[in-house]
């Protein structure tokens, strides 16, 4: 499918903080002519796999190394014909799309992995990009104000997401109540006009636009940094096609993985790619974004440093289930170990960087 330019898609602002009014979007691999690259890929295009990704959300550095690995070709060299379908509120949830056909890969987290078990869905992680979940709770610069637990009491701005994933921990670890949620709309006017209150964001995203908007450096905590050990960005698929072509899957998640650090390294061409479909991304966010996810630890951090980037290890995964089991998110009869698969990843650093 050819992908649409920008101008048919009359975007506005594509970032995950405002509601978009389209659908998804699905930006193929002929894209990559238009990003200058010349490589020749190592596949012919008869013997390619059509391989379709779905991202959380529309375009964004948080998603880079896949535009990274799109538009310099990676993909082709591992015989991979891929498109990325945008994320978007209107798109069916992951698992929907997967048990679908829609997707072949989407972006996931271990919560939502965990969740699918329990349910009797049928989809596996196969790779965490993300060491940390970027999610953070933001807060108005304050003397009073040091750690996250110092905002027990306050009002904070969160998701109905919110109340199966980090909320539980919150309360039970910090003492955070109920009467202090107040819903977050994806719009910091309220936070910015309330210096009593808090937000949650990303922290590649939120913290920039209300230092924009609101004049003043916000307070930022990571919720990684606080005991919610999730993994997130992660690569899931059917557990069909681990089972059916685990090679396509291999060469998928290497690819991938690649991607993320030639990302890193050099983001201009995933970055040009970002911004063809997301009008309002400006090279100070895209610069701001992958500073975030370098310090923060967000890729790497611990294990991704020695066993490469999308490590994942069981004791990381029990660890993260016992702390939700003991908050009530899940329950202690969930056979967590069927979430995930540690087949596609823990290679070492160099592996990637033939």
């Amino acid at each position: 499918m050819n992908p649409p330019s920008p101008s048919s898609t009359a975007i506005h602002r594509l970032s995950r903080r405002r509601f978009i009014q389209y659908g998804s979007i699905w930006i193929g691999s002929s894209v990559m002519t238009a990003c200058g690259n010349n490589k020749q890929p190592s596949t012919s295009s008869s013997q390619m796999n059509k391989v379709t990704l779905g991202t959380d959300w529309i375009a964004e550095p948080s998603q880079g190394g896949f535009y990274q690995a799109l538009a310099t070709g990676i993909y082709k060299d591992y015989g991979l014909d891929v498109t990325i379908k945008m994320g978007s509120p209107q798109v069916a949830s992951g698992s929907q799309l997967l048990m679908g056909g829609v997707v072949d890969f989407f972006m996931g987290n271990s919560i939502d992995a965990v969740n699918a078990v329990a349910e009797g869905i049928p989809k596996i992680t196969v790779a965490a990009i993300y060491q940390k979940d970027p999610q953070c709770i933001i807060a108005h610069p304050n003397p009073a104000t040091k750690t996250l637990a110092d905002l027990k009491g306050k009002p904070i701005y969160v998701s109905a997401s919110a109340n199966i994933t980090y909320w539980p921990l919150l309360k039970a670890k910090y003492g955070f109540t109920d009467e202090q949620k107040r819903p977050y709309s994806s719009n910091p006017g309220p936070f910015l006009i309330d210096k009593n209150s808090a937000q949650q964001g990303y922290i590649t995203s939120e913290p920039f636009v209300i230092e924009k908007r609101g004049g003043f450096k916000p307070l930022v905590f990571l919720l990684a940094d606080y005991g919610y050990q999730t993994y997130a960005g992660t690569i899931e698929t059917r557990q069909e096609l681990v089972e059916k072509n685990p090679d396509l899957v291999q060469r998928f998640v290497d690819a991938s993985i690649k991607g993320w650090y030639s990302y890193l390294e050099n983001p201009q061409p995933g970055n040009q790619l970002i911004k063809k479909y997301n009008l309002e991304m400006t090279d100070e966010e895209l610069d701001y974004s992958i500073q975030q996810l370098k310090e923060s630890g967000i890729i790497f951090y611990p294990e991704a440093e020695k066993k490469g980037i999308g490590a994942m290890s069981e004791e990381r995964w029990k660890s993260f289930f016992d702390s939700m089991v003991s908050v009530g998110v899940f329950k202690p009869n969930v056979n967590y170990k069927n979430a995930f698969s540690l087949q596609f990843v823990n290679k070492g650093v160099g592996y990637y960087q033939k």
